[in-house]
């Protein structure tokens, strides 16, 4: 069976994270995305842990279900659907290693509660978990591992948005440049990475030392409406075990539905502070100085993986899931009416819309093109057609800052509502 699932999203326990991350919510924002199976996130944290005891129970397939009495009937027919919940949670791990201090974040994936309670019981002796619902510990990443594959060997850990300068595996500021540094003999319990925002898979396809892992893509959400942001495609029966082999095998992994990862905060190089982005080349060129303030910028993940690649940009390995990229419908929909993503005339829209077609990966990866012209506007139809095409602008993110994407120039806009308006 073909589904989507989000597998990497964070409760309201986490810092800078929505009050309204609560298990309904989350329930009811994977329907209106489309999202099959959604991660639970920060089963770590002791009150959230509790939180999904009361109001989730076992689906029978090592997945997890809301409970009926905390079901909500405001789902729009058109989407409605099951929804099924996966343990799971982010560490990040500070700690010397090599000379130099690593800042490495974790996604751990738990097959049961009991699991789970195993794997809280040991970090709870290392650090404090009420602290955060991403909790901060002074943990070697490689433990880590060693302590999830002792509470249960199907539980899985994948490195977190695997580029991220400051807090990833492979980021420039504190990772390392392999696997094997970081995770050394127990490397082969690696078995995928989150490819984040700011990268897709054909960028981490050129290096050769990923051919043998599974690229994965989750939205990392702090609010219910930037699930599926970024998200996997599965051809599986729906359950814990057979994600778990798909992901390790890759049969039955379809591929990921991705941000165009120029518009992710850290694709560029720069400084933030001075609004300065510069290419890979540039930052060379100016000896990875500011060329305002002259302090070193922040090197970015295009530059990162230029860096460890050994393969040319456009390799793709024989048998390599596909990808997709897209912009969420929210922000297609402001930029057709001209207006912001959070005002009311969005809402209303994206409500029409989804209320008429489907839940938003329907639309944007299926619906007919003629289909929501009709429920929508021929411009909304033109948008969506051409973001299948890739056909967008895009100035790219960088140091914190996302990249600004368009779909439309405006001259392009008047000669499309002026040919509207003729018919």
């Amino acid at each position: 069976m073909r589904f989507i699932a989000d597998l990497h999203i964070h409760s309201r326990y986490s810092r800078a994270t929505s009050a309204d991350m609560s298990p309904e919510t989350i329930w009811k924002w994977a329907q209106l995305k489309g999202i099959t199976v959604i991660g639970t996130g920060d089963f770590t944290h002791p009150k959230w842990f509790k939180e999904l005891h009361e109001k989730l129970e076992p689906a029978g397939n090592g997945l997890f279900a809301l409970k009926k009495e905390f079901k909500t009937e405001d789902i729009p027919d058109s989407c409605k659907a099951d929804i099924f919940f996966l343990l799971t949670a982010e560490i990040s791990c500070i700690y010397g290693k090599n000379g130099k201090t690593r800042k490495i974040h974790s996604i751990i994936f738990a097959p049961d509660l009991s699991a789970a309670a195993r794997l809280n019981l040991a970090l709870s002796k290392i650090g404090n978990l009420n602290a955060d619902g991403r909790p901060i510990l002074g943990l070697d990443a490689k433990e880590l591992l060693k302590i999830v594959l002792d509470a249960s060997p199907d539980a899985m850990l994948v490195p977190a948005h695997a580029w991220t300068p400051h807090f990833s595996v492979f980021g420039s500021e504190s990772g390392f440049d392999s696997l094997t540094e970081c995770f050394e003999e127990l490397t082969p319990h690696i078995y995928a990475i989150e490819t984040g925002l700011s990268s897709n898979p054909a960028m981490n396809w050129r290096l050769s030392d990923l051919d043998r892992i599974t690229f994965i893509s989750n939205s990392d959400a702090h609010s219910p409406a930037k699930t599926g942001r970024e998200a996997n495609i599965f051809d599986t029966e729906i359950s814990y075990k057979a994600m778990m082999d798909a992901i390790k095998t890759k049969k039955g992994f379809s591929g990921t539905m991705e941000f165009f990862p120029e518009e992710g905060k850290y694709h560029y190089d720069g400084h933030r502070l001075c609004r300065t982005s510069l290419s890979p080349r540039e930052t060379i060129r100016h000896n990875f100085l500011c060329p305002v303030c002259s302090r070193r910028v922040t090197v970015g993940v295009m530059h990162r993986v230029e860096k460890l690649a050994d393969r040319a940009d456009g390799f793709k390995p024989k048998g390599a899931p596909d990808y997709f990229s897209i912009i969420p419908l929210p922000e297609i929909i402001a930029e057709t009416l001209k207006k912001g993503v959070n005002t009311k005339g969005v809402k209303g829209e994206y409500l029409n819309l989804i209320s008429k077609l489907g839940s938003e990966f329907k639309i944007l990866m299926e619906t007919s093109l003629s289909d929501i012209e009709m429920a929508g506007s021929p411009l909304l139809s033109e948008a969506i057609s051409r973001m299948r095409e890739g056909k967008v602008h895009i100035a790219p993110g960088y140091d914190g800052e996302y990249g600004k994407i368009r779909i439309f120039e405006e001259v392009e806009r008047e000669e499309i509502k002026g040919q509207i308006t003729m018919f």
